[in-house]
Order: structure tokens, then sequence, then C-alpha cells
């Protein structure tokens, strides 16, 4: 068969690499793709939020499936499109998309489903924002309702440093993203992400996750769309994860469906492991990055049926089946850390030349995921974004996992990056 997976980061390579390990798979194409992903196969440089030309390609292609990786495509209707042209298509639709493209339309459903969350509001005008936060204590959370690239989230000190942050959100800091914004209660405990395959109706429940928002050590400086992540995370004990999928995935994914907008994929949830419990911090439609990259190289065996089941429908009656199909029962700790441009999440330069990654890849465990790379005219991988390499082990204990991480790491020669050396610092001795 055909997978066409659509992306150019991390998560994409990683999802890419996975599915063609499938003994069910054939070809794999990307589009737009990285270097790295052109090693998997045919990259397509179109852009995935370009409906009429994405269907053009598929047209071309025509791939027995579609796997959309990021959330752009996903709020812009990608998947309704190509559905609506009989594609089996990975990937919610448009309207339960939402979850993601919009804070408010989540924190609303949460509130309707009776989902544990922090108390919020929501405000499309300054000076009601401005009154609402004199209601609540120190930190304050502000989040742009709308898609802001991982980097929306706000946690303020100070009634004045939350007050700034509100004007400047809401006067243009994310573009028509922070036009409105959902200001929170901010939630004391840790976080961790659950990742859930949906067809709608069933659930199948990946390991959880915990990744690096910020991007400095010791969890400092501005958040990130991610500077790495491990699985599985020792926070989500049996019994968080219970309450979990009866409080608050099954709630979800049963209102949705009576409410006509059924989700199928990947289902992202974001808690806040408090002393009363798991609480929603977000919702996501799509897979993390850098989560999957950590998922994707700890899982043993075959993606491909869950990604088609999930498309097609019949999880609940095959759902044994499916998690022995993926090796699930037999997930190896896995660890990504993220290398990024110096100056990320700010303002950094591209074109620095990156040296070392087959030499990094030699060591036990590692394989390096490419998202913002490309391949100058002389035929040299240099960076071309923020968050440009992940470099993802397993081991056989998460401590391993991440000693081969920071070992491939030191393979590899660009000096025009950084990454954070405490990656996993809440479980590595």
């Amino acid at each position: 068969m055909k997978i066409l997976v659509i992306g150019s980061g991390g998560r994409e390579h990683a999802l890419a690499w996975k599915i063609r390990q499938s003994p069910l798979v054939d070809d794999v194409f990307c589009a737009p793709g990285n270097p790295g992903m052109d090693a998997i196969g045919p990259c397509f440089d179109v852009d995935p939020t370009d409906l009429h030309t994405m269907q053009e390609l598929v047209l071309q292609v025509s791939p027995d499936l579609v796997v959309i990786g990021p959330e752009a495509p996903l709020a812009a209707g990608l998947s309704d499109a190509l559905r609506a042209r009989g594609f089996d298509v990975f990937g919610p639709s448009q309207q339960a998309a939402q979850l993601e493209s919009s804070k408010g339309f989540a924190k609303d459903l949460m509130t309707k489903y009776q989902i544990p969350t922090a108390a919020y509001g929501r405000f499309t005008d300054l000076t009601e924002a401005l009154d609402y936060l004199e209601t609540l204590a120190p930190p304050y959370v502000i989040k742009a309702d709308g898609l802001a690239a991982g980097k929306g989230v706000v946690i303020c000190d100070s009634l004045e440093t939350a007050e700034n942050e509100v004007e400047a959100m809401m006067t243009g800091k994310f573009g028509p993203a922070s036009s409105e914004i959902v200001i929170e209660e901010f939630m004391q405990g840790e976080e961790a992400s659950i990742f859930v395959l949906t067809d709608g109706d069933g659930a199948l429940y990946l390991p959880s996750v915990q990744d690096h928002k910020r991007v400095g050590e010791g969890d400092t400086g501005p958040n990130t769309g991610g500077m790495g992540a491990y699985a599985p995370a020792p926070v989500v004990t049996p019994r968080i994860l219970e309450l979990v999928q009866t409080l608050i995935a099954e709630p979800l994914i049963a209102g949705m469906a009576e409410d006509g907008m059924p989700y199928q994929g990947v289902l992202y949830i974001g808690i806040m492991v408090t002393e009363s419990g798991p609480r929603v911090v977000e919702f996501n439609a799509r897979f993390g990055d850098p989560e999957c990259q950590a998922l994707m190289a700890g899982m043993s065996g075959d993606i491909v049926p869950a990604l088609l089941i999930c498309a097609t429908g019949g999880l609940a009656l095959a759902h044994r089946q499916i998690a022995e199909m993926m090796g699930l029962q037999d997930f190896r700790p896995a660890a990504t850390v993220v290398m990024a441009s110096k100056g990320y999440p700010e303002a950094y330069e591209k074109g620095s030349p990156i040296k070392g990654i087959e030499t990094a890849e030699k060591v036990d465990g590692v394989t390096v995921f490419q998202a913002g790379t490309s391949v100058d005219a002389a035929g040299q991988l240099v960076s071309n974004g923020g968050r440009v390499l992940a470099v993802t082990s397993t081991g056989e204990t998460l401590e391993a996992a991440f000693t081969n991480a920071y070992a491939g790491i030191g393979h590899i020669d660009w000096p025009g990056g950084f990454y954070r050396q405490d990656i996993g610092w809440r479980v590595r001795g």
C-alpha cells in the first residue's frame, strides 16, 4: 500500500520512519517533507494548508491512506476535503480539530461534558479581560485562542506582567490567533501528555509522555514547541490513567460523537496531575512534537493497522489485536532531546552547517529525526528553522535512553545549535 504523510517536522519524520517499517507498506510519500524524510520516500514541495494544490497532489499520488501530521492543515479543513474525494485520512475533521484551533471552544466543551480543568474566561474585549485578571490570584495563565505554533501560552507571576501580556496579545502579538484570548486559573502539579488513538468510538491509549516546553534548563524561560520528551512518564500511574480514561477521554469522545462531530485520529490530552487528580491543561488534534518521536522509537510493532482503523472504523472490536500488532506490551523506554538554533524561540539565523548525524546514529538505539533542515547548493545539510533536530534513543531503562541520546548529540557537529542538558530531570538519577 501507499501512504502519504503530510508535514515537514520531526514529528512527521518519525511517523514516516515508523510507517516505512511496516510490511504492509510499499511506498511512503511526504509533503512537503524535509531532507530526512526524503531518504524515506519522495517529497513534494506543497503547502499543506493550500487545499487546492494538496487535493491535486493526492489525486496524483492516489495513496491508500493520508496521515496528516501538523495542526494547521487540520484547522484549514484538509481532512474534510480529502474525505469528500473518497480518501481515507488519519486526522480529525475541521470541526473536531477546533479542540486545538480554538482554546475557547475546547474549554466550553470541557464545561459541557463536565471534564475537570481550570476555571477560565474567554475575552475579545481588552477591558473585560483586564477586569477578570483582578479576580484571580497569581500566577496567571494567558492563552491565545488560536494556533500560535506552541508559543501562545504565557504564565505571568505578577498582575502587572499579566496585564501587559493580555494587552500585547489582544493588540496583535500572535496576529489573529490572539484577537480572542483565554485566561485561566493556575493549576499546581506536574504535567504529562496522554495520546489516544480513536476512530470516534473506540479508544487505544499509548504510553504516557512528559515533555519540556520551556527553552531553558530548570524549566525556565519562554515556552517553545518542545525541547525534549520521554516515555513512559512515571507520574502517570495506572490510577491516574484510569481517571484520564473515565473522567476525560471517554466523556469527550462520546460527547463529540453525540454532538455530530466524531473525533478520528490521535487525541492529545495535556494533563496536570494535581492533588485532586488529573485536570486538562489543553487538547491538541495531533501527535505532540517531540513526544511523537519518543513514542515511535519506543514502539516495537507496526503502527499502520492502528492508523488505518482510526481512519476507517472498527477499533472497539479490534482493540486488543491492534494493541498487540503495535507492540505496546513491549514498549521500550525512549527519550528525545531537541537541538535548536541559537536564539530560538526568538530570532535565530538559518543556514549553519550540520555534520555528524550518521555517526550519531551509530550509537546504540539512536535515531536522529530532522525538522528545520534543508540542503544548500553544495549539498550540505544546514539549519532552516528553530527546532532543527530531535535526537532520539531507546534503552532498557529511561536512564539508559537518556544516556544514549546525549551520547548521540556528542557526535553532532553543529556550532549554530543548542540543547537542554537536563531533559528528563524529574526521573534521571
